[in-house]
């Protein structure tokens, strides 16, 4: 239930984000960004973990590695709130198809691991369905490879990284959070700012931190007691409910070139995870 629950919420975050389609997209970040924050550091707080969250600001090379991560997130969060406001939620939606494949092409060349046969054909397929794309929807391919990429290097970054989740998250908000500052100070004398304009609007970027942070503490949960090749077949429910959200929601139109493009990516994403389903359950039964 947790799993579900994370992974419907992000695929339900373009209706959230439209709520706010009045908002500078940086703005939302910003107040996403400290809003997170402050909530995260009240966890920390009640689960006595603000030693840990500290621990971690005074090693060098753990911040290093977590400033890394932090400036792929905040990218991550900057193209995606533009996205979904500018109209190019399928543009997002398969970004998120195609993480999983970036993930594993990352292992190949960075962690050295070796990639099955159904793996490379799946990889191959879903390129095929990206060069397709870059053919019939240049305009917007530049929104689906940023999320794509700057996700998979964030969880690359953070799993090289011996950080716990809710620490590590609460040092990359900290990280972030001057550049927020500065610029929400930076944009109130340069026009002013969305947050106190009105009360819907304020509720909004104030819930913004708790729509970052949820997800993220039931995912954290569902890892602890889910199985890898269960976790990656609910990731593809994000990128689902987004596609759904782009097409009979927000009404985006599908071309040609982009129902190809589509097709070829999730018949490799169902390759994919046909293989890893296949392998954990060879795996159980040679441990049983």
């Amino acid at each position: 239930m947790a799993g579900l629950a994370a992974y419907g919420l992000w695929g339900l975050l373009p209706l959230f984000f439209r709520l706010l389609h009045h908002v500078d997209p940086v703005e939302i970040v910003t107040q996403r960004i400290l809003w997170s924050l402050l909530l995260i550091l009240s966890l920390l707080a009640l689960r006595r973990g603000l030693p840990a969250f500290f621990l971690v600001l005074r090693d060098r090379r753990l911040v290093l590695a977590l400033t890394i991560s932090a400036l792929m997130i905040g990218l991550n969060w900057l193209t995606y709130v533009w996205a979904v406001n500018q109209g190019h939620v399928l543009a997002a939606s398969l970004g998120y198809f195609l993480n999983p494949l970036v993930n594993v092409t990352l292992g190949v060349l960075v962690l050295k691991e070796r990639l099955r046969r159904p793996q490379l054909l799946a990889i191959g397929i879903a390129a095929i369905g990206v060069a397709i794309l870059a053919a019939s929807a240049l305009t917007t391919l530049w929104i689906s490879l940023t999320l794509a990429i700057s996700f998979a290097f964030y969880a690359l970054v953070r799993k090289l990284t011996p950080v716990a989740p809710m620490a590590g998250l609460g040092v990359e908000t900290a990280l972030l959070a001057p550049l927020a500052v500065g610029y929400l100070v930076w944009e109130a004398q340069h026009g002013g700012i969305g947050f106190g304009q009105d009360m819907a609007t304020t509720s909004l970027l104030i819930l913004a931190g708790a729509v970052t942070t949820v997800p993220l503490l039931l995912f954290a949960v569902a890892a602890q007691r889910l199985p890898m090749a269960m976790l990656g077949l609910l990731q593809y429910i994000t990128p689902m409910l987004q596609f759904f959200c782009g097409v009979l929601l927000f009404g985006e139109k599908l071309g040609l070139g982009q129902m190809l493009s589509f097709g070829l990516i999730w018949v490799g994403l169902i390759l994919f995870a046909s293989d890893g389903i296949a392998v954990a359950r060879r795996n159980r039964l040679a441990t049983a």
